[in-house]
């Protein structure tokens, strides 16, 4: 593994810490309810930074990149420096570096964060697009990851092309759902129901038919994310 980039990694933190507000640190931290705490970073600070930085400074190895990453990812003491660590994986500089190579990276940070905004993010904006770079390596992946026993990487499989909306693959979102369309788990159960409610933007006889297929093991939690649109529509009257 290269060593990261010490001059990104000072300069991130830097504009990181420069922006802190301890007033928003103890409720944003209690609102995620997470053990790490926060500098109390507003997001749309966070974002300030990641211009101030990653703008000036760009990596030109990806071996340098991945290794940047990591070090923000696996050094943080605050949440902000994560989201930091994700946002740089996702600069416009590095599109170029999206392979299936920094799968590994993408899953360590999946699951050591264990929690719905790291997730998500990655899910949806790190390894949805590589299912266009690597379509049949991914799909074995996410059928993979949908039998884990880890929640996380199950949540990922489902959710993972909830930005594709009309392109997404059913085929493969509904081999992804089977394994957990039981799971009595709160954040597997909301994950299918976005990712269908997604589709029904685009397709809600689709959906509709899907629900009522399956409306004997979807929980109602999964139906309601599910039909949230087609109810608003009228398109049915009540839940299957």
């Amino acid at each position: 593994m290269a060593r990261p980039h010490q001059e990104l990694l000072r300069e991130i933190r830097g504009a990181l810490e420069s922006r802190a507000d301890p007033d928003k640190a103890g409720p944003m931290q209690a609102y995620m309810k997470s053990e790490m705490p926060f500098l109390g970073v507003s997001s749309p600070e966070r974002k300030a930074a990641y211009r101030e930085v990653y703008r000036r400074i760009v990596i030109d190895d990806p071996a340098l990149w991945e290794a940047t990453a990591r070090a923000l990812w696996d050094r943080a003491t605050h949440r902000e420096y994560r989201y930091a660590a994700i946002a740089l994986t996702g600069q416009r500089p590095y599109r170029r570096f999206q392979t299936i190579d920094v799968v590994p990276m993408y899953e360590h940070f999946i699951v050591d964060g264990a929690w719905w905004d790291y997730v998500d993010e990655l899910a949806i904006h790190r390894i949805g697009p590589l299912l266009d770079v690597a379509p049949t390596y991914m799909r074995k992946l996410m059928r993979s990851w949908s039998v884990d026993e880890d929640r996380w990487r199950r949540r990922t499989s489902i959710i993972c092309q909830v930005a594709k909306k009309g392109d997404a693959d059913l085929e493969l979102l509904y081999a992804c759902i089977e394994p957990s369309i039981d799971a009595q788990d709160f954040f597997l159960r909301k994950g299918i129901g976005w990712a269908l409610r997604q589709i029904a933007w685009h397709d809600p006889q689709e959906v509709i038919r899907y629900v009522r297929v399956h409306a004997d093991r979807l929980s109602g939690l999964s139906k309601r994310e599910a039909l949230k649109n087609v109810l608003k529509q009228g398109l049915i009257d009540a839940l299957p």
